[in-house]
C-alpha cells in the first residue's frame, strides 16, 4: 500500500466520477423541468433536426388547412350569391314563358320585358357584390386563384369560378327559321341538287361533330335536333337542339271542283324520307274542301304514325310537326277547264306554282322547320350544304351569343327563344354551382387529410423530442444516489492522506 501526501488519486477519481453524475444530475433535472428530452442540440443532434423539421411540417399542415377554409368560404360566398341569381333566372324564366302566350297584348309584353330588365340588372348587382377578402368572386377575374394546400412546395390547387354577369350569361345560339322551296315539278326533283337535300357527298358538323346521311335525304330540322340531342359528345358539352314547324298556307282556301276527266292527288311528305308517307286523290266530280282535306290529312297521319296535325285557321290550311319536314306534291291528270290548282293554298311557300285548268301538271312546295341549337359555351358550326333549307344565316361560323341583356319578350318567337336561353343559363349557373360543391368536399378532404397528418406527425415529433416521464425518473433517482454516494466516498478519500501521520508519529 502506498501512502502520498501530495497526490490523492482516490480523491481526485471521486471527484471525476461526482462530476460526470452531476453533469447526469443537472440533464435529468432539465428533462424533468421542461419536458423535453431534447434541450438543445448537445442532448441529440440527429434527433433535434429531426424533430424539428416534423414540427415545421406540422404547422406547414395546420397552415395549409387554414388556406383551404379560406377557399372553402370564398366557394361558399360565391355559391350562396350564385343561389340568388339562380332564383332570378327561374323568375325570369317564367315571365318569359308568360310573354309567349299570345293571349297578351303589347302593353303587357312591354310590361313583361320590363321586370326582366330589372331582374337582369339584379343579376348584375349580386355578381358585382360577391367578394371575398376584397377579391370579386363572380365579375370573371376569379380565375386559376392558387390555393397552396400542402406543407411542402408546389403542393397547390387552383381554383376558377366563371362570370355570371349579365353580359357574360346566356346562351351560344344557332339559329335557323326554316326555308321553303316551290316547283312545276315532282318534289324529288324539286329540292334535288340544293340546300332543301341532304346529300350522302354532303357532311355537317356541330362543335367538332360530323353527320353524314346514309342516303339521299330531304333537309329536316328534326332529323338534326335529334342527331344534337342524341350524341354524347354534344351532351356533355351541354348543347341541345328543339325544333318545331309549322305551315301556314299563303293564300285562303277555295273549294276545288275536279273536273270531268279529271283526277287531282296529294301526296304528303313528312319528314327526311324522299317518299311520300301518304297520298289523298279526289276523282271527277268531288270537291276539295278545306274541312274534308283537313279530316283526310289528319287521318292517314294518325294510321301512319306521323306527328303531322293539320287544322283550319282563319280559312287557311295549317300544316304542324314536331319539326319535320312538311312536302306536299299536288298532281293533276285530265284537261278539264274547270280544275285550278294553287300550291299557295296547300302549304307556305316561297312562290305560288300552279296547275292552270285545261293542263295536266305537278307542282310541290316544301316547308323546313325551324331550329335553335344552343350551348353554355362558343362553339363552332358547319351547316355548309343544307344551310338555306334549314334558314341559317351563315353556312358556317360560331355560334352567337345571346346574352341575358339581349332578351326579347316582346313576341311568341322572341319569347320562346328567350326561355330557351334563361334554360341553358340556369344550366350553366348550377354547373357553377355544382363545381364549387366540389371545390368545397376537396378542400374539406384536404383538410380532413391535413389535420389528421398533422396529428400524426406532431406524435412522431413528440416521440423524438418529449422526455418518457417515467423512464427519466428512475434514471434521476439513479443519478441522485450516485451524487449523494459519489460526495460521500469523497469525503472517505480526503482522509486517505492522514494516514501518513500514522507512520510520522
Amino acid at each position: 500500500m502506498a501512502l502520498r501526501i501530495n497526490y490523492n488519486f482516490q480523491a481526485e477519481f471521486t471527484h471525476v466520477n461526482i462530476l460526470k453524475t452531476e453533469r447526469n444530475l443537472n440533464t435529468s433535472l432539465e428533462r424533468l423541468a421542461t419536458g423535453y428530452r431534447i434541450n438543445s442540440a448537445k442532448d441529440d443532434a440527429a434527433g433535434l433536426f429531426i424533430a424539428d423539421q416534423l414540427n415545421l411540417v406540422a404547422k406547414a399542415l395546420d397552415q395549409g388547412s387554414r388556406n383551404a377554409q379560406d377557399g372553402i368560404s370564398a366557394a361558399q360566398i360565391a355559391e350562396a350569391s350564385l343561389s340568388q341569381i339562380y332564383e332570378k333566372l327561374t323568375d325570369m324564366y317564367t315571365k318569359a314563358q308568360q310573354a309567349a302566350t299570345d293571349t297578351n297584348d303589347a302593353n303587357a309584353r312591354l310590361a313583361l320585358q320590363r321586370d326582366i330588365q330589372k331582374l337582369v340588372d339584379a343579376i348584375d348587382r349580386i355578381s358585382a357584390a360577391a367578394e371575398f377578402n376584397g377579391i370579386n368572386l363572380l365579375d370573371g377575374t376569379f380565375k386559376d386563384k392558387v390555393i397552396h394546400y400542402g406543407a411542402r412546395a408546389d403542393q397547390t390547387l387552383t381554383m376558377s369560378i366563371d362570370s355570371a354577369r349579365a353580359a357574360d350569361l346566356g346562351a351560344y345560339v344557332v339559329s335557323g327559321t326554316g326555308g321553303n322551296k316551290s316547283a312545276a315539278d315532282t318534289l324529288v326533283n324539286n329540292i334535288n341538287a340544293s340546300d332543301f337535300e341532304f346529300e350522302t357527298t354532303e357532311t355537317i358538323n356541330i362543335a367538332g361533330v360530323t353527320l353524314t346521311p346514309t342516303a339521299d335525304e330531304i333537309t329536316d330540322a328534326k332529323r338534326i335536333a335529334d342527331f344534337v340531342n342524341g350524341n354524347t359528345i354534344l351532351q356533355e358539352l351541354g348543347i341541345e337542339a328543339t325544333a318545331k314547324n309549322k305551315s301556314v298556307a299563303n293564300q285562303t282556301w277555295n273549294n276545288i271542283t275536279v273536273d270531268t276527266g279529271d283526277s287531282v292527288t296529294i301526296s304528303v311528305f313528312v319528314g327526311p324520307e324522299e317518299t311520300a308517307d301518304f297520298s289523298i286523290t279526289y276523282n271527277a266530280g268531288e270537291v276539295i274542301t278545306l274541312d274534308d282535306l283537313v279530316s283526310k290529312i289528319n287521318s292517314q297521319a294518325s294510321a301512319a304514325g306521323l306527328n303531322l296535325r293539320a287544322s283550319a285557321v282563319d280559312n287557311k290550311l295549317v300544316l304542324e310537326t314536331d319539326g319535320e319536314t312538311i312536302g306536299i306534291e299536288i298532281a293533276k291528270t285530265g284537261t278539264g277547264n274547270t280544275t285550278t290548282i294553287d300550291l299557295n293554298r296547300f302549304i307556305q311557300v316561297d312562290t305560288n306554282q300552279q296547275v292552270a285548268s285545261g293542263s295536266a301538271g305537278t307542282v310541290s312546295g316544301v316547308r323546313v322547320g325551324s331550329i335553335d341549337i344552343l350551348g353554355p359555351n362558343s362553339y363552332n358550326y358547319d351547316l355548309t350544304g343544307i344551310s338555306g333549307g334549314l334558314g341559317v344565316t351563315a353556312a358556317t361560323g360560331s355560334a352567337t351569343m345571346n346574352n341575358l341583356n339581349a332578351l326579347d319578350v316582346t313576341n311568341n318567337t322572341s319569347a320562346e327563344l328567350a326561355m330557351k336561353v334563361i334554360n341553358i343559363t340556369i344550366k350553366k349557373v348550377d354547373s357553377l354551382r355544382s363545381s364549387l360543391g366540389s371545390i368545397q368536399i376537396n378542400l374539406q378532404a384536404i383538410i380532413d387529410n391535413n389535420d389528421f397528418s398533422a396529428t400524426q406527425t406532431r406524435e412522431a415529433e413528440s416521440r423524438i423530442r418529449n422526455v418518457d416521464f417515467a423512464k427519466e425518473m428512475s434514471n434521476f433517482t439513479k443519478q441522485q444516489t450516485l451524487m449523494q454516494s459519489g460526495m460521500a466516498m469523497l469525503a472517505q478519500a480526503n482522509q486517505l492522506p492522514q494516514l501518513v501521520l500514522q507512520l510520522l508519529r
